[in-house]
C-alpha cells in the first residue's frame, strides 16, 4: 500500500510493507521539511557522503523504493522505515525535529515515547486524544497503561530482554494468554494496521491488558526470572489470570469484552459502566477474603 503523509500540510511520499508491518517514509521529502533546503535532493547527497565517511549505521537502513515521482512516474528513491527517519532527524539541526517525532508517533512509531522528550510527549498526548474526542475516563486508563507498560519493560529488561523481536513475542504470548488473540488477531479484528492496538481498546480492555502486563510484572520481581524462556512462561502466566477475570466479567455483563470498535469512534471505546462492574467484582471478592481470614 502506497500513500502521502501530511505533515503541516507538507506531503511525505511512505509505503507500507505488509510483511514487514512497516511504513517506509521518503528521505528527500524528509529532508525538504526538517532542512527547509531550496534543494533537498542536494542536501541529502551532501549529507549522505558525510554520514558515509563518518561510518554512520544510518545508511545501512537506507533502501531504495519505487515511488510516484512529481512527474507523476514511479522512480525510485531513497527510505528509511520509522527508525532510521529518527536517525535521520538527529543529524539534521532542526527546530521541527520535536514536532516531527510526535509526528511519526501519530503515523504508527513503536516505542517513540523512549525516543521523545517523556514530559512533553505527556502532555502532548493527553491534548491529542481529548481532541480525538476520547473520554476523560478513558484517558484515564490509557495514561495508567502507559506507566503499567514501562514498569513491565523494565522488569524484562532486568531479566535480560533487550531485543525488539523479543518484546514483541512476549507481549504477543501474553496477550493471547488473556484475550484469545495473537496482537496481529486483535489488530484484525478492530480493523487496524499499523495503528497503536492499545489505543484502540476500549477501557475495559485497557483494563484487563493492564492486568495481565502488572501481573506478569510481579511474578517477575518475585521469581526472578532468567532470560527470555523464563520469562516467556511468566508473561502466559500473567496473561492467564487476566483471562480467568474476564471470563469472569463476560458473565457478568453477557457479552464478549473483545471489542471491534476502535478509535475512528472514540466514544464506544468508553466502557465506564462495565469498569465499575469489574472493580464491584474486586470489591467484593477482597470483602469475602477479610471476612474469611476473621
Amino acid at each position: 500500500m502506497s500513500n502521502i503523509q501530511l505533515f503541516n500540510d507538507r506531503q511525505i511520499r511512505a509505503h507500507w510493507d505488509n510483511e514487514q508491518e512497516e511504513w517506509y517514509f521518503s528521505v528527500v521529502d524528509v529532508v525538504a521539511i526538517l532542512s527547509e533546503s531550496e534543494d533537498p535532493r542536494n542536501y541529502w547527497y551532501v549529507l549522505k557522503n558525510r554520514l558515509k565517511k563518518e561510518g554512520s549505521e544510518l545508511l545501512t537502513f537506507c533502501k531504495g523504493l519505487k515511488l510516484l515521482a512529481p512527474d507523476g512516474k514511479m522512480r525510485e528513491t531513497d527510505v528509511l522505515d520509522t527508525k532510521g527517519i529518527l536517525r535521520l532527524v538527529q543529524s539534521i539541526p532542526s527546530p521541527k525535529a520535536e514536532p516531527f517525532k510526535m509526528w511519526l508517533a501519530k503515523v504508527g512509531a513503536q516505542r517513540i515515547d523512549a525516543i521523545v522528550d517523556p514530559e512533553k510527549s505527556f502532555e502532548q498526548g493527553i491534548s491529542d486524544y481529548a481532541k480525538k474526542g476520547y473520554s476523560k475516563e478513558w484517558i484515564n486508563q490509557r495514561l495508567m497503561s502507559i506507566e503499567v507498560r514501562k514498569e513491565l519493560t523494565d522488569e524484562w529488561q532486568e531479566s535480560g530482554i533487550t531485543g525488539d523481536k523479543d518484546y514483541a513475542i512476549l507481549t504477543d504470548e501474553m496477550t493471547q494468554a488473556w484475550s484469545g488473540k495473537s496482537v496481529r488477531q486483535y489488530k484484525a479484528h478492530k480493523g487496524l494496521r499499523k495503528e497503536n492496538l492499545r489505543d484502540n481498546m476500549t477501557n475495559l480492555e485497557l483494563v484487563l491488558n493492564m492486568l495481565a502486563e502488572a501481573t506478569t510484572t510481579e511474578i517477575s520481581k518475585n521469581e526472578q526470572p532468567a532470560g527470555f524462556d523464563q520469562s516467556l512462561k511468566v508473561a502466559r502466566r500473567g496473561g492467564s489470570a487476566a483471562g480467568r477475570a474476564r471470563q469472569e466479567i463476560e458473565k457478568e455483563v453477557g457479552r464478549s469484552i473483545i471489542s471491534q470498535a476502535n478509535a475512528k469512534t472514540p466514544k464506544a471505546l468508553d466502557e465506564t459502566r462495565e469498569v465499575l462492574i469489574l472493580e464491584k467484582i474486586n470489591s467484593e471478592k477482597s470483602e469475602y477474603s477479610r471476612i474469611r481470614l476473621k
